[in-house]
């Protein structure tokens, strides 16, 4: 089994990420065989600066390495590292109807946060089928609202083997089961696009003042309160085992305790959690170089087999021959 995911290089990895992504991602590449890229080609449709774009993509690549993603487990590599991937965009992209690229929701709701509506956007999903194709993955984790993708990475492919026989694999969609809301400072799901983050590597010192900024609601100290409708005890439940939670839970339900005991609870959790995260972190930014080697093999590894994809895909549809 092929597992594959990309990650966009597109600032500091939040809490956020890693529970509802990030962690699943380690787990799984010790049970399957597994890809993993960081998706700079994907971000040229929002960064535009240079300086941005090396310095994010290199950042992505230690984030990964530092939460835990073993090179000699998975592959880990650039996805521009990699060409076979944009000119099998281009196969499909050469026979992708119009009609099913209108249908995708991605472009529809970036378009309606302002950003500009290029090209790139709205083929978007062709580029992601690309990806998963080039690599014959199985598997893609994803969360609920990001199914649409691979359904419509699945039709892209259906038609191209309708019309050329049976070249691509067709990947199937895991639903990440780790994957619903990490509450952000609001209260609302944790994204960049909210403002509501707290990163994984900013300063515990500064990771504390956002903890203690999180939004509460009105209620009295004395007053009893059920857990688990309660955003700072989701939060602390992330980063602590079950004793813990239980001992947590049971202080809400007799009440007479104020939110920013929860909120120091969460930072401390969260510092001691993220702990050694930190410590690889800073040593593999100390090391740029064994980074960058650690990309060079895995796209090494990762172009043999786009290679062998792309070479069906050309010769099934008559370019190679």
């Amino acid at each position: 089994m092929r597992v594959l995911s990309g990650i966009q290089p597109t600032g500091r990895p939040h809490w956020g990420n890693y529970f509802g992504a990030i962690r699943q991602y380690i787990q799984l590449q010790n049970e399957d065989q597994a890809f993993y890229f960081v998706a700079n080609l994907h971000a040229l449709t929002t960064i535009r600066d240079r300086n941005l774009m090396t310095e994010y993509t290199l950042n992505a690549a230690i984030d990964l390495l530092a939460l835990g993603l073993d090179p000699n487990r998975a592959v880990l590599f650039v996805q521009s590292d990699v060409p076979e991937v944009s000119e099998l965009c281009w196969i499909l992209l050469a026979g992708t109807s119009m009609g099913l690229l209108e249908r995708c929701v991605s472009f529809k709701e970036k378009k309606d946060r302002g950003l500009s509506p290029v090209a790139g956007l709205f083929t978007y999903p062709v580029l992601q089928a690309a990806d998963i194709l080039a690599y014959d993955s199985d598997v893609v984790p994803v969360g609920q609202d990001q199914t649409q993708h691979i359904e419509v990475c699945r039709d892209i492919a259906q038609a191209f083997n309708h019309q050329y026989g049976e070249v691509f694999v067709l990947p199937k969609a895991k639903v990440l089961s780790d994957s619903a809301k990490v509450p952000g400072t609001d209260g609302e799901k944790m994204s960049k696009s909210y403002g509501n983050t707290i990163e994984i590597f900013e300063s515990p010192k500064e990771a504390r003042k956002k903890c203690m900024r999180i939004a509460t609601d009105s209620r009295p100290m004395e007053a009893p309160k059920e857990p688990d409708n309660d955003h700072l005890y989701q939060l602390y439940s992330l980063f602590v085992d079950e004793k813990n939670r239980a001992a947590m839970a049971s202080l809400y339900r007799a009440g007479g305790f104020g939110y920013g005991d929860v909120k120091k609870a969460i930072a401390d959790a969260a510092e001691a959690f993220f702990a050694p995260a930190r410590e690889r972190r800073a040593e593999l930014e100390n090391n740029p170089d064994e980074v960058r080697e650690i990309l060079a093999a895995g796209a090494q590894r990762a172009r043999a087999k786009a290679s062998e994809v792309l070479g069906r895909a050309q010769e099934a549809c008559g370019i190679k021959f």
